[in-house]
């Protein structure tokens, strides 16, 4: 096995340097490249695959919740940015401008869209006159720029590629429950696909998305206890509509401004994956998302009649499965341990030993349990090991943010936990946003990640500054 040795000594330990973990992770599972241009990543097919699996699983949610899909322009001029003012303000610092066509200068600035509320305000402004035109539910696939000072691939990058789902609604409540029904559709992908447990609740003020009336966030804890903002949805009342002139005529033949939302996720949760799930061999992939789900490998592959089976097996696995025969001249050190380093979730072992038995080796990239099978139930096996590897995955990353939450009720327990122990830190709080900011302040970045939908009265009084409390909210640093 000193091929396997000489791959995992690639990768920096876990508990030794977290950023360089996972930055050896990255590259050395093929996921993505440093391209030219500072903070933008070219993504591999390896990567990519993963978010194409990520894309479909989503897309198909979607539109069985009745959503279909558009595509907006990239390019934004910049008076249809500045018809909403707390929206350019929030996103100012991070737009990026093109000032030329050519070797011309353009009479007016036109921004890479950093999101896109304001292109398809000016498209329903076109489109919805009636309330028989409602609502509008549309979601775009793309790519989008926000000009980071810092970058990491998948977390924060400049360019990144995200779904966004924009809606109109004839009635506030509509919309409401639209904006909730989505934060629902980003849960249950969460748990049911990626194997990924998480908080989910309400932005505070201070920290809601710009525009927003109200802003609801999904919140998954890393492996070192660091949160990572795994998706939000947004209700918009209908300031966006006032400010591009929105109006459509209702049952009661009235002008009337609709309702709006927007919600969105992006190649971030490749990064979540990796730093929920990953050790120090590499990769570990939620079965329905990774790009491969069943390495087979022969073992003793010169020997007659093994190669042959092989394919057989490799064969009626495909039907169901997403396999990759390595049959390959590589030692079988050198395989394992590649498969092990890109996370495929099961690999199945097939030596000459195990077709005279008419069995086989299922071996879980998680636990790295061995399961000998006979050949005649490998289909219904192999569907078995995927599951209990999503379920296993799922139950130790529950466990790790179970054990990584923790409760303050006084000020000086806050501090003591923000700077001993890394994690949640679930406190009461009084609604100031000057708190939120003492709180960052003072323990090195810690901040509000979201008032839980059901708060739990931890105490009467805020934590810092022991005014009376008015929600328990969930603190903890951020990526």
């Amino acid at each position: 096995m000193a091929d396997n040795k000489k791959m995992v000594e690639a990768i920096t330990s876990r508990d030794e340097d977290f950023a360089k973990w996972y930055t050896d992770i990255v590259k050395k599972a093929e996921l993505v490249d440093y391209s030219g241009v500072k903070g933008c990543m070219v993504i591999r097919p390896y990567g990519y695959a993963i978010w194409e699996n990520i894309q479909a699983d989503l897309d198909r949610r979607f539109k069985e919740t009745g959503h279909e899909n558009v595509y907006m322009p990239m390019f934004i001029p910049e008076s249809l940015l500045q018809k909403e003012k707390d929206h350019v303000e929030g996103f100012a610092p991070e737009v990026a401008w093109v000032t030329h066509g050519g070797s011309e200068k353009l009479t007016e600035r036109l921004c890479v869209r950093p999101t896109s509320e304001t292109l398809f305000c000016e498209h329903y402004s076109k489109v919805i006159n009636t309330y028989r035109d409602l609502p509008k539910l549309y979601n775009q696939w793309c790519s989008v720029v926000r000009w980071e000072k810092t970058t990491r691939p998948f977390l924060r990058t400049s360019e990144f590629l995200w779904q966004e789902g924009h809606t109109m609604h004839e009635t506030e409540q509509e919309a409401q429950e639209e904006t909730l029904r989505m934060l629902k559709v980003y849960e249950d992908f969460y748990r049911d696909t990626l194997a990924i447990p998480a908080v989910v609740g309400k932005k505070t003020e201070k920290e809601k998305f710009a525009g927003a009336v109200a802003t609801y966030t999904i919140e998954p804890m890393m492996h070192n206890g660091v949160a990572l903002q795994g998706g939000t949805s947004h209700f918009f009342g209908d300031g966006f509509a006032k400010s591009f002139d929105i109006t459509f005529t209702g049952r009661d033949n009235k002008q009337h401004y609709p309702f709006q939302t927007s919600w969105g996720v992006s190649t971030r949760m490749i990064g979540a994956i990796i730093m929920v799930h990953g050790d120090d061999d590499g990769l570990i992939l939620p079965p329905k998302i990774s790009p491969i789900q069943v390495a087979l490998i022969p073992v003793a592959q010169h020997k007659e009649g093994v190669l042959d089976k092989a394919n057989e097996v490799a064969q009626l696995l495909k039907k169901q499965f997403r396999v990759k025969l390595d049959d390959s001249d590589k030692s079988l050190g050198w395989k394992c341990s590649q498969y092990e380093m890109k996370g495929v979730p099961v690999r199945v072992e097939l030596g000459p030993k195990d077709i005279e038995k008419n069995q086989c080796v299922i071996v879980r990239r998680d636990t790295r349990e061995k399961i000998f099978v006979s050949l005649d139930n490998i289909v219904e096996e192999v569907e078995k090991a995927l599951q209990s590897v999503h379920d296993g995955m799922y139950q130790r990353a529950l466990a790790n943010m179970q054990e990584k939450t923790f409760t303050a009720t006084t000020y000086d327990e806050f501090c003591d936990i923000a700077k001993n122990k890394p994690g949640f830190i679930k406190a009461m709080w009084c609604g100031d946003s000057a708190c939120e900011e003492k709180i960052k302040d003072e323990t090195g970045g810690v901040k509000s990640r979201c008032i839980p939908f059901e708060e739990e009265q931890l105490s009467d009084v805020c934590v810092c500054c022991g005014k009376k409390a008015k929600h328990q909210v969930y603190w903890g640093k951020q990526y």
